[in-house]
């Protein structure tokens, strides 16, 4: 039986879809970021299968952009829900699943359910979530409604499920963040197709919200 809490909305709530940034309801921004934040999922799935992940299985990808983890767990378990705020990024979870479906690894991608929706504005149905994943968007939540976010994930989850959470940390001391940052943008690429460039890096920098984990030493 869920448990699930009613989707956080209303005038006083924050917009998931702006805090996501302008250019996830870009059409054409899809392609290009699985291009520059694509990742194997390997691992995580294994990880996941060594705590009990399976054929009996319901998994929650929340933030699942272009749906690369979603695609990839499908076949290991009963039921898949990618869910982003991103109208562009679950069009381009559409194209994969039919580009799977073509090929040999069609295995899996048929309970794949798509959703638009975020960790405020979803609302789970069904069997509780065995598993919820989540990488590289709890973020763009301001700090304040990272624990509502948190707090709703638990809520749609069976008692013994787990939630795999990964996330963009600053891990630096406070006052070591200007010169650990500029470093990072030093890093960036110059071709947007491939990577993250300064531009973009400094954007997320100024108007997204990943966390400090710093020290705090005297």
């Amino acid at each position: 039986m869920i448990r699930g809490m009613r989707s956080i909305t209303g005038s006083w709530a924050i917009d998931e879809v702006e805090h996501a940034g302008a250019q996830h309801v870009d059409p054409g921004y899809g392609a290009d970021y699985g291009r520059k934040a694509g990742f194997d999922p390997t691992e995580d799935i294994a990880s996941l299968r060594g705590c009990g992940l399976g054929p009996r299985s319901t998994a929650v990808d929340m933030g699942c952009g272009v749906g690369t983890f979603a695609l990839a767990v499908a076949p290991y378990c009963r039921r898949v829900i990618a869910v982003d705020v991103s109208g562009a990024m679950l069009s381009e979870v559409a194209r994969g699943i039919s580009e799977v479906a073509r090929g040999v690894e069609q295995c899996g991608t048929g309970h794949v359910e798509i959703v638009q929706g975020g960790f405020l504005s979803y609302e789970h149905s069904g069997a509780a979530a065995d598993f919820v994943f989540t990488r590289n968007a709890l973020h763009h939540l301001p700090d304040s409604w990272k624990a509502p976010a948190l707090v709703r994930l638990a809520s749609m989850m069976a008692p013994s499920g787990v939630l795999w959470l990964r996330d963009l940390v600053y891990s630096c001391e406070p006052v070591e963040a200007g010169a650990v940052l500029e470093r990072w943008f030093e890093g960036a690429t110059e071709d947007p197709k491939i990577g993250y460039t300064r531009e973009e890096l400094v954007q997320h920098v100024r108007t997204e919200h990943s966390t400090l984990r710093g020290c705090w030493s005297r």
